[in-house]
């Protein structure tokens, strides 16, 4: 990558740079990395602002344009920029020596960027059925009210995770995993970085808050085809 986090050693920037990749290829790849994966959080914060008009808006005509342009932005922007960066992350992770598990960093991101992908491909079910609902007749403010409310959830919290996966792009925290070390020569016995700890403990009380949402209803339902008669 081509910025380094803070106190990073010589020696590991140095190793960093020898690119397993050619450098024009390298080059072309971090540039689509990039661009799908900055274009993925500009696309979702708009399709946020979509799912707020459509929810708070009292102009009929504004809310239907709200949920129409949310479908077809969701199809034709949000998953191809996502599954794009996916790739390309991919890619990058295994063109140096980065790799895609010898640094916490990349692991998380990589985790958090497969359940983004994940959670978005389940959401593409409800976000048409809206969307083919607003095509058809005019919405008053209480009808699907379930449903809209969920789009912007879902939207927000896609959004949330976009901007960590961003900022551990431009930080970097230091921290190699046991495999990491073990293939950097230091053996496996390099402790967890704090931080990783604390993110871990995070990550795990909103996945089982997810799952009991998703699968229990408690709290209001949410989930794929709740919200649909």
């Amino acid at each position: 990558m081509p910025s380094f986090g803070l106190g990073v050693s010589v020696t590991e920037q140095r190793r960093a740079t020898a690119m397993i990749m050619t450098p024009g290829l390298r080059n072309f790849a971090l540039t689509a990395h990039v661009t799908s994966s900055v274009g993925s959080l500009g696309a979702v914060a708009a399709f946020l602002a979509l799912a707020v008009a459509g929810l708070t808006s009292q102009d009929a005509q504004m809310v239907r344009a709200a949920y129409l342009a949310m479908g077809f932005s969701a199809w034709f922007v949000i998953v191809p920029l996502v599954l794009a960066s996916l790739l390309t992350g991919l890619v990058m992770s295994l063109g140096t020596p980065w790799g895609l598990f010898r640094h916490y960093w990349v692991l998380v991101k990589l985790l958090l960027t497969v359940l983004t992908t994940i959670v978005l491909l389940l959401q593409m079910e409800p976000i048409s059925y809206m969307a083919a609902v607003a095509a058809e007749t005019t919405l008053s403010g209480a009808d699907l009210l379930g449903l809209r409310r969920s789009l912007r959830f879902h939207a927000a919290g896609g959004l949330l995770v976009l901007l960590v996966t961003t900022t551990l792009s431009v930080y970097k925290p230091r921290g190699m995993t046991p495999y990491g070390a073990r293939k950097d020569g230091r053996g496996s016995t390099t402790s967890t970085p704090r931080w990783v700890k604390v993110f871990g403990m995070i990550a795990i009380g909103l996945v089982l808050l997810v799952v009991i949402l998703v699968f229990t209803g408690v709290g209001g339902p949410h989930g794929p085809g709740r919200h649909m008669p």
